[in-house]
């Protein structure tokens, strides 16, 4: 099957009901994206499919056939994605970092072509993913931050 990770189609070989968090480390090679919790309750594997985020560790790979994924490394120069990383270093984001790449993939894809600054409820309900290091009001006020602009 062909999936596109990245912006470049990658041929695969693998069995349909693979989930996709190991089709993008083990066969391709992009560790960026965590394994977690293994059931889409963390959020650490999280990755856009589309400009959605999703959570690669119940996704089958065939379910993103001809679909275009991106990983943390797949981290463009976009708008969103530079906004985004700067929010992140002012507000200090991260402590251990481990749930950094989904966090941050998450917080793309509810920013992605938005218009305007999310309420707190919007990023509660968007952004459900878990931080053992308790970083949460960090990541709301980068969030904030970044769909400002500044």
């Amino acid at each position: 099957m062909r999936i596109i990770v990245n912006k470049n189609p990658i041929d695969l070989d693998v069995e349909p009901d693979m989930p996709l968090l190991w089709a993008l480390r083990d066969e391709i090679g992009l560790t960026g994206t965590k394994y977690g919790c293994g059931v889409a309750y963390c959020g650490a594997c999280t990755v856009l499919v589309d400009d959605q985020p999703v959570r690669s560790c119940v996704i089958p790979v065939a379910s993103v056939e001809g679909k275009s994924i991106t990983t943390i490394e797949g981290w463009d120069h976009s708008d969103t994605m530079q906004r985004v990383q700067k929010a992140w270093v002012a507000h200090q984001v991260p402590q251990c970092g481990y749930c950094q790449p989904g966090q941050i993939m998450a917080a793309v894809g509810l920013l992605h072509g938005r218009a305007g600054d999310p309420s707190d409820a919007e990023i509660d309900a968007a952004i459900t993913n878990v931080c053992r290091c308790g970083t949460y009001g960090r990541i709301r006020a980068a969030i904030h931050t970044a769909a400002k602009g500044s």
